[in-house]
Protein backbone atom coordinates (compact mmCIF):
# COMPACT_ATOMS: atom_id res chain seq x y z
CA UNK A 1 0.00 0.00 0.00
CA UNK A 2 0.97 3.39 -0.70
CA UNK A 3 2.09 4.94 2.70
CA UNK A 4 0.96 8.52 4.01
CA UNK A 5 3.60 10.87 4.89
CA UNK A 6 2.82 12.74 7.15
CA UNK A 7 4.28 15.86 7.31
CA UNK A 8 3.85 16.26 3.56
CA UNK A 9 -0.02 15.49 3.88
CA UNK A 10 0.14 17.86 6.33
CA UNK A 11 1.39 20.93 4.61
CA UNK A 12 -0.32 19.71 1.45
CA UNK A 13 -3.89 20.19 3.59
CA UNK A 14 -2.64 23.21 5.18
CA UNK A 15 -2.04 25.04 1.77
CA UNK A 16 -5.30 24.27 0.30
CA UNK A 17 -7.17 25.78 3.77
CA UNK A 18 -4.80 28.46 3.80
CA UNK A 19 -6.12 29.66 0.36
CA UNK A 20 -9.62 28.72 1.21
CA UNK A 21 -9.32 30.84 4.59
CA UNK A 22 -7.84 33.44 2.97
CA UNK A 23 -10.71 33.78 0.34
CA UNK A 24 -12.88 32.81 3.40
CA UNK A 25 -11.88 36.69 4.82
CA UNK A 26 -12.47 38.63 1.52
CA UNK A 27 -15.95 37.03 2.11
CA UNK A 28 -16.45 38.22 5.29
CA UNK A 29 -14.75 41.67 4.35
CA UNK A 30 -17.44 41.53 1.49
CA UNK A 31 -20.13 40.62 3.59
CA UNK A 32 -19.42 43.09 6.55
CA UNK A 33 -18.54 46.29 4.34
CA UNK A 34 -21.72 45.75 2.03
CA UNK A 35 -24.26 44.58 4.32
CA UNK A 36 -22.56 45.04 7.55
CA UNK A 37 -23.28 44.23 11.07
CA UNK A 38 -27.26 44.22 11.80
CA UNK A 39 -30.20 42.00 10.95
CA UNK A 40 -29.83 41.01 7.45
CA UNK A 41 -25.89 39.69 8.52
CA UNK A 42 -27.95 38.22 11.73
CA UNK A 43 -30.16 36.17 9.97
CA UNK A 44 -27.56 35.07 6.91
CA UNK A 45 -25.05 34.20 9.64
CA UNK A 46 -27.75 32.28 11.41
CA UNK A 47 -29.01 30.15 8.59
CA UNK A 48 -26.13 29.67 7.14
CA UNK A 49 -24.64 28.05 10.50
CA UNK A 50 -27.95 25.06 10.07
CA UNK A 51 -26.32 23.27 7.14
CA UNK A 52 -22.90 24.04 8.98
CA UNK A 53 -23.67 22.31 12.61
CA UNK A 54 -25.80 19.44 10.85
CA UNK A 55 -22.36 18.81 8.65
CA UNK A 56 -20.14 19.05 11.52
CA UNK A 57 -22.98 16.48 13.18
CA UNK A 58 -23.14 13.75 10.27
CA UNK A 59 -20.34 14.03 8.17
CA UNK A 60 -16.85 15.41 9.58
CA UNK A 61 -18.04 14.10 12.82
CA UNK A 62 -19.85 11.28 13.48
CA UNK A 63 -19.67 9.88 9.99
CA UNK A 64 -15.65 10.42 9.64
CA UNK A 65 -14.97 9.20 13.07
CA UNK A 66 -16.73 5.89 12.18
CA UNK A 67 -15.79 5.43 8.17
CA UNK A 68 -12.10 6.50 7.68
CA UNK A 69 -10.60 4.28 10.61
CA UNK A 70 -12.59 1.16 8.98
CA UNK A 71 -12.00 2.27 5.43
CA UNK A 72 -8.41 2.44 6.02
CA UNK A 73 -8.49 -1.04 7.75
CA UNK A 74 -10.22 -1.97 4.80
CA UNK A 75 -7.86 -0.30 2.47
CA UNK A 76 -4.79 -1.48 4.08
CA UNK A 77 -5.82 -5.15 4.32
CA UNK A 78 -7.47 -5.25 0.89
CA UNK A 79 -10.58 -6.43 2.15
CA UNK A 80 -13.49 -5.35 0.20
CA UNK A 81 -13.03 -1.21 0.94
CA UNK A 82 -15.04 -0.69 -2.32
CA UNK A 83 -17.92 -2.65 -1.04
CA UNK A 84 -18.03 -0.84 2.35
CA UNK A 85 -17.79 2.78 0.89
CA UNK A 86 -20.19 1.76 -1.89
CA UNK A 87 -22.59 1.09 1.08
CA UNK A 88 -21.45 3.83 3.31
CA UNK A 89 -22.39 6.12 0.49
CA UNK A 90 -25.81 4.75 -0.17
CA UNK A 91 -26.42 4.73 3.93
CA UNK A 92 -25.44 8.00 3.96
CA UNK A 93 -26.99 9.59 1.37
CA UNK A 94 -30.56 8.19 2.32
CA UNK A 95 -30.21 9.85 6.23
CA UNK A 96 -28.96 12.89 5.17
CA UNK A 97 -32.09 12.87 2.54
CA UNK A 98 -34.13 12.40 5.20
CA UNK A 99 -33.13 15.32 7.18
CA UNK A 100 -32.88 17.59 4.07
CA UNK A 101 -36.85 16.76 4.17
CA UNK A 102 -37.43 17.55 7.87
CA UNK A 103 -35.29 20.77 7.43
CA UNK A 104 -37.33 22.23 4.88
CA UNK A 105 -40.43 21.71 6.57
CA UNK A 106 -39.29 22.16 10.06
CA UNK A 107 -37.43 25.33 9.49
CA UNK A 108 -39.06 27.93 11.84
CA UNK A 109 -38.95 25.61 14.46
CA UNK A 110 -35.02 24.85 13.89
CA UNK A 111 -34.64 28.77 13.73
CA UNK A 112 -36.32 29.03 17.20
CA UNK A 113 -34.69 26.23 18.83
CA UNK A 114 -31.08 28.01 17.77
CA UNK A 115 -31.56 31.80 17.85
CA UNK A 116 -34.54 32.38 20.11
CA UNK A 117 -33.45 35.97 20.51
CA UNK A 118 -34.38 36.67 16.88
CA UNK A 119 -38.30 35.79 18.01
CA UNK A 120 -41.15 38.98 17.71
CA UNK A 121 -38.61 40.43 14.97
CA UNK A 122 -37.33 40.74 11.34
CA UNK A 123 -34.36 38.66 11.98
CA UNK A 124 -36.80 35.74 12.37
CA UNK A 125 -38.40 35.44 8.94
CA UNK A 126 -35.04 36.41 7.17
CA UNK A 127 -33.61 33.16 8.80
CA UNK A 128 -36.16 31.18 8.01
CA UNK A 129 -36.53 32.28 4.16
CA UNK A 130 -32.32 32.12 4.35
CA UNK A 131 -32.50 28.66 5.75
CA UNK A 132 -34.70 26.75 3.17
CA UNK A 133 -32.43 27.77 0.71
CA UNK A 134 -29.03 27.08 1.92
CA UNK A 135 -30.26 23.62 4.04
CA UNK A 136 -29.98 21.46 0.99
CA UNK A 137 -26.25 22.32 0.64
CA UNK A 138 -25.56 20.02 3.75
CA UNK A 139 -26.38 17.13 1.30
CA UNK A 140 -23.96 17.97 -1.46
CA UNK A 141 -21.20 18.66 1.51
CA UNK A 142 -21.69 14.95 3.60
CA UNK A 143 -21.25 13.24 0.35
CA UNK A 144 -18.64 15.47 -0.28
CA UNK A 145 -17.02 14.73 3.16
CA UNK A 146 -17.30 10.84 2.21
CA UNK A 147 -15.45 11.17 -1.10
CA UNK A 148 -12.97 13.34 1.14
CA UNK A 149 -12.53 10.41 4.15
CA UNK A 150 -11.77 7.88 0.86
CA UNK A 151 -9.32 10.50 -1.11
CA UNK A 152 -7.60 10.89 2.35
CA UNK A 153 -7.53 7.60 3.91
CA UNK A 154 -5.38 6.70 0.51
CA UNK A 155 -2.95 9.47 0.91
CA UNK A 156 -4.67 11.72 -1.81
CA UNK A 157 -5.09 15.21 0.26
CA UNK A 158 -4.88 17.61 -2.78
CA UNK A 159 -8.67 17.55 -4.30
CA UNK A 160 -10.23 16.76 -0.58
CA UNK A 161 -8.56 20.33 1.01
CA UNK A 162 -8.95 21.82 -2.40
CA UNK A 163 -12.83 21.24 -2.39
CA UNK A 164 -13.80 24.15 0.56
CA UNK A 165 -11.76 26.85 -1.99
CA UNK A 166 -15.26 26.49 -4.66
CA UNK A 167 -16.90 27.83 -1.92
CA UNK A 168 -15.51 30.85 -0.81
CA UNK A 169 -14.78 31.66 -4.45
CA UNK A 170 -18.55 31.48 -5.76
CA UNK A 171 -19.60 33.48 -2.62
CA UNK A 172 -16.74 36.19 -3.21
CA UNK A 173 -17.77 35.98 -7.32
CA UNK A 174 -21.58 35.90 -6.14
CA UNK A 175 -21.41 39.52 -3.93
CA UNK A 176 -18.96 41.15 -6.47
CA UNK A 177 -21.24 40.87 -9.25
CA UNK A 178 -24.39 41.78 -7.36
CA UNK A 179 -22.64 44.90 -5.92
CA UNK A 180 -21.18 45.35 -9.50
CA UNK A 181 -24.78 44.81 -11.48
CA UNK A 182 -26.19 46.93 -8.48
CA UNK A 183 -28.17 43.41 -7.44
CA UNK A 184 -29.38 42.14 -4.01
CA UNK A 185 -26.40 41.13 -2.49
CA UNK A 186 -27.66 39.03 -0.01
CA UNK A 187 -30.13 37.32 -2.53
CA UNK A 188 -27.26 36.59 -4.87
CA UNK A 189 -25.13 35.81 -1.59
CA UNK A 190 -27.75 33.07 -0.94
CA UNK A 191 -28.24 31.25 -3.45
CA UNK A 192 -24.27 30.68 -4.23
CA UNK A 193 -24.35 28.22 -1.49
CA UNK A 194 -26.19 25.41 -2.80
CA UNK A 195 -24.36 25.90 -6.27
CA UNK A 196 -21.42 26.23 -4.24
CA UNK A 197 -22.03 22.14 -2.47
CA UNK A 198 -22.99 20.76 -5.84
CA UNK A 199 -19.57 22.49 -6.92
CA UNK A 200 -17.79 20.83 -4.23
CA UNK A 201 -19.15 17.58 -4.16
CA UNK A 202 -18.88 16.85 -8.54
CA UNK A 203 -14.94 17.90 -7.68
CA UNK A 204 -14.08 14.68 -4.82
CA UNK A 205 -16.95 12.96 -6.42
CA UNK A 206 -14.69 12.58 -9.85
CA UNK A 207 -11.20 12.50 -7.90
CA UNK A 208 -12.72 9.60 -5.79
CA UNK A 209 -13.44 7.66 -9.11
CA UNK A 210 -9.78 8.57 -10.81
CA UNK A 211 -8.54 6.83 -7.56
CA UNK A 212 -10.60 3.41 -8.06
CA UNK A 213 -13.62 4.12 -5.97
CA UNK A 214 -16.38 4.57 -8.81
CA UNK A 215 -19.57 5.11 -6.23
CA UNK A 216 -23.31 5.50 -7.95
CA UNK A 217 -26.13 5.52 -6.08
CA UNK A 218 -28.23 2.41 -5.43
CA UNK A 219 -30.35 0.52 -2.98
CA UNK A 220 -29.05 1.01 0.75
CA UNK A 221 -28.35 -2.56 2.40
CA UNK A 222 -27.79 -3.48 6.23
CA UNK A 223 -24.81 -5.49 6.00
CA UNK A 224 -22.49 -6.30 9.23
CA UNK A 225 -20.00 -3.53 8.14
CA UNK A 226 -23.11 -0.60 8.59
CA UNK A 227 -24.28 -2.27 11.56
CA UNK A 228 -20.35 -1.75 12.96
CA UNK A 229 -20.12 1.51 11.61
CA UNK A 230 -23.23 2.97 13.37
CA UNK A 231 -22.29 0.99 16.44
CA UNK A 232 -18.57 3.52 16.17
CA UNK A 233 -20.68 6.53 15.01
CA UNK A 234 -23.36 6.73 17.65
CA UNK A 235 -21.29 7.97 20.22
CA UNK A 236 -19.20 10.43 18.21
CA UNK A 237 -22.72 11.15 16.74
CA UNK A 238 -23.72 12.46 20.59
CA UNK A 239 -20.28 13.80 21.23
CA UNK A 240 -20.75 16.04 17.88
CA UNK A 241 -24.40 16.93 18.72
CA UNK A 242 -22.95 18.21 22.17
CA UNK A 243 -20.37 20.55 20.48
CA UNK A 244 -23.31 22.04 18.50
CA UNK A 245 -25.04 22.32 21.29
CA UNK A 246 -22.84 24.27 22.74
CA UNK A 247 -22.25 26.74 19.52
CA UNK A 248 -26.23 26.76 19.70
CA UNK A 249 -26.04 28.04 23.26
CA UNK A 250 -23.58 30.67 22.56
CA UNK A 251 -25.86 31.91 19.92
CA UNK A 252 -29.10 31.77 21.88
CA UNK A 253 -26.89 34.21 24.11
CA UNK A 254 -25.40 36.56 21.36
CA UNK A 255 -28.73 36.43 19.74
CA UNK A 256 -30.15 38.37 22.54
CA UNK A 257 -27.65 41.25 22.00
CA UNK A 258 -27.98 43.82 18.77
CA UNK A 259 -25.22 42.74 16.13
CA UNK A 260 -23.70 40.42 18.81
CA UNK A 261 -23.89 37.31 16.57
CA UNK A 262 -22.43 39.20 13.43
CA UNK A 263 -19.62 39.90 16.17
CA UNK A 264 -18.50 36.60 17.18
CA UNK A 265 -18.83 35.26 13.75
CA UNK A 266 -16.25 37.69 12.36
CA UNK A 267 -14.10 36.87 15.61
CA UNK A 268 -14.87 33.12 14.77
CA UNK A 269 -13.44 33.59 11.46
CA UNK A 270 -9.99 35.28 12.83
CA UNK A 271 -8.96 32.60 15.10
CA UNK A 272 -10.89 30.23 12.28
CA UNK A 273 -7.63 30.79 10.41
CA UNK A 274 -5.08 29.32 11.98
CA UNK A 275 -7.52 26.73 13.57
CA UNK A 276 -8.21 25.28 10.04
CA UNK A 277 -4.69 25.61 8.51
CA UNK A 278 -3.00 23.79 11.29
CA UNK A 279 -5.45 22.30 13.75
CA UNK A 280 -7.74 20.77 10.98
CA UNK A 281 -5.02 20.02 8.65
CA UNK A 282 -3.09 17.77 11.19
CA UNK A 283 -5.75 16.08 12.41
CA UNK A 284 -7.57 15.15 8.47
CA UNK A 285 -4.20 13.20 7.94
CA UNK A 286 -2.98 12.24 11.38
CA UNK A 287 -6.34 9.83 11.67
CA UNK A 288 -6.00 8.14 8.62
CA UNK A 289 -2.65 7.25 9.42
CA UNK A 290 -2.61 6.29 12.89
CA UNK A 291 -5.42 3.94 12.12
CA UNK A 292 -3.12 1.95 9.18
CA UNK A 293 0.05 1.80 11.46
CA UNK A 294 -2.39 0.13 13.76
CA UNK A 295 -3.78 -2.01 12.11
CA UNK A 296 0.00 -3.16 11.03
CA UNK A 297 1.27 -3.16 14.58
CA UNK A 298 3.48 -0.39 14.31
CA UNK A 299 2.77 0.79 17.77
CA UNK A 300 6.26 3.11 17.38
CA UNK A 301 5.59 4.65 14.10
CA UNK A 302 2.11 5.79 15.80
CA UNK A 303 3.85 7.24 18.11
CA UNK A 304 6.33 8.96 16.09
CA UNK A 305 2.96 10.13 13.77
CA UNK A 306 0.91 11.62 16.94
CA UNK A 307 4.33 13.76 18.39
CA UNK A 308 5.41 14.97 14.91
CA UNK A 309 2.12 15.99 14.37
CA UNK A 310 1.47 17.64 17.79
CA UNK A 311 5.10 19.11 17.26
CA UNK A 312 4.53 21.23 13.99
CA UNK A 313 0.84 21.80 14.76
CA UNK A 314 2.14 23.79 17.93
CA UNK A 315 4.76 25.47 16.49
CA UNK A 316 2.23 27.28 13.82
CA UNK A 317 -0.40 27.52 17.08
CA UNK A 318 1.07 28.95 19.41
CA UNK A 319 2.49 32.16 17.70
CA UNK A 320 -0.95 32.33 15.87
CA UNK A 321 -2.37 32.80 19.48
CA UNK A 322 0.21 35.20 20.50
CA UNK A 323 -0.78 37.13 18.07
CA UNK A 324 -4.33 37.02 18.44
CA UNK A 325 -3.68 38.44 21.74
CA UNK A 326 -1.65 41.23 21.13
CA UNK A 327 -2.80 42.87 18.45
CA UNK A 328 -6.54 42.12 17.77
CA UNK A 329 -7.00 45.61 17.25
CA UNK A 330 -4.66 46.32 14.11
CA UNK A 331 -6.21 42.49 12.70
CA UNK A 332 -9.58 43.42 12.96
CA UNK A 333 -9.60 46.92 11.95
CA UNK A 334 -7.05 46.59 9.00
CA UNK A 335 -9.28 43.30 7.92
CA UNK A 336 -13.05 44.49 8.77
CA UNK A 337 -13.15 48.18 9.56
CA UNK A 338 -14.77 49.47 5.91
CA UNK A 339 -18.15 50.40 4.22
CA UNK A 340 -20.59 49.67 7.09
CA UNK A 341 -18.57 48.37 9.80
CA UNK A 342 -17.50 51.19 12.41
CA UNK A 343 -14.64 51.53 15.29
CA UNK A 344 -17.47 50.27 17.53
CA UNK A 345 -17.65 47.10 15.91
CA UNK A 346 -14.04 46.52 15.22
CA UNK A 347 -13.47 47.05 19.28
CA UNK A 348 -16.32 44.72 19.97
CA UNK A 349 -15.33 42.34 17.46
CA UNK A 350 -11.12 42.45 18.85
CA UNK A 351 -12.37 41.61 22.28
CA UNK A 352 -13.95 38.56 20.95
CA UNK A 353 -10.76 37.50 18.98
CA UNK A 354 -8.67 37.87 22.06
CA UNK A 355 -10.62 35.67 24.09
CA UNK A 356 -10.76 33.32 21.11
CA UNK A 357 -6.53 33.33 21.01
CA UNK A 358 -6.14 32.06 24.37
CA UNK A 359 -8.47 28.71 23.68
CA UNK A 360 -6.60 28.20 20.06
CA UNK A 361 -3.75 25.99 21.30
CA UNK A 362 -7.10 23.90 22.82
CA UNK A 363 -8.85 23.73 19.88
CA UNK A 364 -6.20 22.41 17.50
CA UNK A 365 -4.94 19.96 20.64
CA UNK A 366 -8.02 18.68 20.43
CA UNK A 367 -7.80 17.75 16.44
CA UNK A 368 -4.29 16.08 17.24
CA UNK A 369 -5.63 14.06 20.33
CA UNK A 370 -8.97 13.01 19.24
CA UNK A 371 -7.43 10.52 16.44
CA UNK A 372 -5.72 8.74 19.14
CA UNK A 373 -9.35 7.57 20.13
CA UNK A 374 -11.13 7.24 16.89
CA UNK A 375 -7.79 5.37 15.27
CA UNK A 376 -9.24 2.39 17.68
CA UNK A 377 -12.65 2.71 17.16
CA UNK A 378 -13.52 4.21 20.81
CA UNK A 379 -15.72 7.22 20.31
CA UNK A 380 -17.44 6.45 23.51
CA UNK A 381 -15.17 8.31 25.96
CA UNK A 382 -14.77 11.21 23.61
CA UNK A 383 -18.76 11.86 24.44
CA UNK A 384 -18.32 11.10 27.98
CA UNK A 385 -15.35 13.91 27.37
CA UNK A 386 -18.08 16.43 25.57
CA UNK A 387 -20.58 16.03 27.91
CA UNK A 388 -18.43 17.52 30.27
CA UNK A 389 -17.23 20.40 28.04
CA UNK A 390 -20.55 20.97 27.27
CA UNK A 391 -21.67 21.36 30.89
CA UNK A 392 -18.65 23.89 31.40
CA UNK A 393 -19.63 26.16 27.98
CA UNK A 394 -23.51 25.82 29.20
CA UNK A 395 -22.53 27.23 33.30
CA UNK A 396 -20.37 29.95 32.09
CA UNK A 397 -22.15 31.13 29.11
CA UNK A 398 -25.60 31.72 30.70
CA UNK A 399 -23.69 32.64 33.89
CA UNK A 400 -21.52 35.24 32.98
CA UNK A 401 -24.40 36.77 30.57
CA UNK A 402 -25.70 38.90 33.26
CA UNK A 403 -22.44 39.68 34.24
CA UNK A 404 -20.26 40.89 30.88
CA UNK A 405 -22.94 40.81 28.85
CA UNK A 406 -22.80 39.50 24.71
CA UNK A 407 -18.59 38.18 25.51
CA UNK A 408 -19.99 35.73 27.46
CA UNK A 409 -20.18 33.06 24.46
CA UNK A 410 -16.78 33.37 23.85
CA UNK A 411 -15.46 33.25 27.25
CA UNK A 412 -17.14 29.89 27.51
CA UNK A 413 -16.27 28.53 24.24
CA UNK A 414 -12.26 29.01 25.50
CA UNK A 415 -12.77 27.11 29.26
CA UNK A 416 -14.75 24.19 27.58
CA UNK A 417 -12.07 23.78 25.14
CA UNK A 418 -9.45 23.62 27.67
CA UNK A 419 -11.98 21.47 29.66
CA UNK A 420 -11.84 19.15 26.82
CA UNK A 421 -8.43 19.03 26.41
CA UNK A 422 -7.94 18.18 29.55
CA UNK A 423 -10.02 15.21 29.92
CA UNK A 424 -8.69 13.90 26.32
CA UNK A 425 -5.01 13.79 27.95
CA UNK A 426 -6.44 11.84 31.08
CA UNK A 427 -8.42 9.68 28.78
CA UNK A 428 -5.42 8.31 26.49
CA UNK A 429 -3.38 7.35 29.43
CA UNK A 430 -5.18 3.54 28.96
CA UNK A 431 -3.73 3.70 25.57
CA UNK A 432 0.07 3.32 27.21
CA UNK A 433 3.04 5.31 25.58
CA UNK A 434 1.76 4.79 22.07
CA UNK A 435 -0.44 7.44 22.78
CA UNK A 436 1.84 9.62 24.55
CA UNK A 437 4.19 12.29 22.80
CA UNK A 438 8.12 11.31 23.12
CA UNK A 439 10.97 13.16 24.71
CA UNK A 440 11.82 15.04 21.22
CA UNK A 441 8.17 17.33 21.56
CA UNK A 442 8.49 17.61 25.22
CA UNK A 443 12.37 19.04 24.75
CA UNK A 444 10.68 21.25 22.03
CA UNK A 445 7.62 22.57 23.12
CA UNK A 446 9.17 25.34 25.90
CA UNK A 447 10.88 26.52 23.14
CA UNK A 448 8.17 26.73 21.17
CA UNK A 449 6.88 28.66 23.74
CA UNK A 450 9.90 30.55 24.91
CA UNK A 451 10.03 32.14 20.77
CA UNK A 452 6.77 33.02 20.20
CA UNK A 453 6.62 34.86 23.58
CA UNK A 454 9.67 37.31 21.98
CA UNK A 455 7.98 37.04 18.52
CA UNK A 456 4.69 38.77 21.06
CA UNK A 457 7.02 41.49 22.45
CA UNK A 458 8.67 42.17 18.44
CA UNK A 459 4.96 42.49 17.32
CA UNK A 460 3.72 45.06 20.36
CA UNK A 461 6.87 47.18 19.65
CA UNK A 462 6.18 47.11 15.86
CA UNK A 463 2.62 47.48 16.28
CA UNK A 464 3.65 50.87 18.33
CA UNK A 465 6.20 52.21 15.37
CA UNK A 466 3.78 51.47 12.59
CA UNK A 467 0.78 52.83 14.22
CA UNK A 468 0.61 56.00 11.83
CA UNK A 469 0.77 53.58 8.65
CA UNK A 470 -1.80 51.11 9.72
CA UNK A 471 -4.32 54.28 10.76
CA UNK A 472 -3.81 55.32 7.26
CA UNK A 473 -6.45 54.54 5.19
CA UNK A 474 -4.75 53.82 2.26
CA UNK A 475 -1.54 52.38 3.41
CA UNK A 476 -3.39 49.66 6.46
CA UNK A 477 -2.52 46.85 4.14
CA UNK A 478 0.67 47.53 3.64
CA UNK A 479 1.15 48.36 7.29
CA UNK A 480 -0.09 44.71 8.32
CA UNK A 481 2.08 42.91 5.74
CA UNK A 482 5.42 44.79 7.37
CA UNK A 483 4.16 43.49 11.10
CA UNK A 484 3.48 40.08 9.87
CA UNK A 485 7.14 40.03 8.45
CA UNK A 486 8.33 41.88 11.72
CA UNK A 487 6.20 38.69 13.70
CA UNK A 488 7.59 35.93 11.05
CA UNK A 489 11.12 36.76 11.28
CA UNK A 490 11.34 37.30 15.29
CA UNK A 491 9.60 33.65 15.94
CA UNK A 492 11.73 31.53 13.53
CA UNK A 493 14.95 33.35 14.05
CA UNK A 494 14.81 32.76 17.76
CA UNK A 495 12.82 29.35 16.88
CA UNK A 496 16.20 28.05 15.08
CA UNK A 497 18.17 29.49 17.94
CA UNK A 498 16.86 28.14 20.60
CA UNK A 499 16.32 24.72 19.03
CA UNK A 500 12.47 25.05 19.02
CA UNK A 501 12.56 23.22 15.64
CA UNK A 502 15.11 23.21 12.44
CA UNK A 503 13.70 25.27 9.41
CA UNK A 504 14.76 23.03 7.14
CA UNK A 505 12.21 20.27 8.22
CA UNK A 506 9.23 22.63 6.89
CA UNK A 507 11.64 22.78 3.85
CA UNK A 508 11.69 19.55 2.97
CA UNK A 509 8.12 18.80 4.09
CA UNK A 510 6.94 21.05 1.86
CA UNK A 511 8.95 20.13 -0.99
CA UNK A 512 7.32 16.54 -0.59
CA UNK A 513 3.84 18.26 -0.36
CA UNK A 514 4.38 19.42 -3.62
CA UNK A 515 5.63 16.54 -5.40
Amino acid sequence: MKPIRLMSGFFTVGFWTLLSRILGFAREALLIALIGPGPVMDAFVAAFRLPNMFRRFFAEGAFNAAFVPMFSKKYESAEGAQKFAQDAFNGLGLAVLILVGLGMVFMPGFVWLTAEGFSGDERFDLTVGYGRIVFPYILCMSLAALFSGILNATGRFAVAAAAPVLLNILLVAAMTLAALTGGKIITWLIWAVPVAGVAQLALTWHAAAQAGFHLTPSRPRWTPDMKAMVVIALPAALASGVMQINLVVGQLVASQYDKAVSWLFAADRLYQLPLGVVGIAVGIVLLPDLSRRLRAGDDDGARVALSRAGEIALALTIPSAVALMVVPQTLVSVLFERGASNVDDTAAIATAVTIYGLGLPAFVLQKILQPIYFAREDTRRPFYFALVAMAVNVVLAVGLAPLVGWIAPAIATTFAGWSMVVCLIIGARRFGKTARFDDRFHKRIWRIIAASMVMGVALVLGDAVLEGLLNTPWWRGLGLMVLVVIGAFSYFGTGQILGAFQLAEFKAAMRRGKA
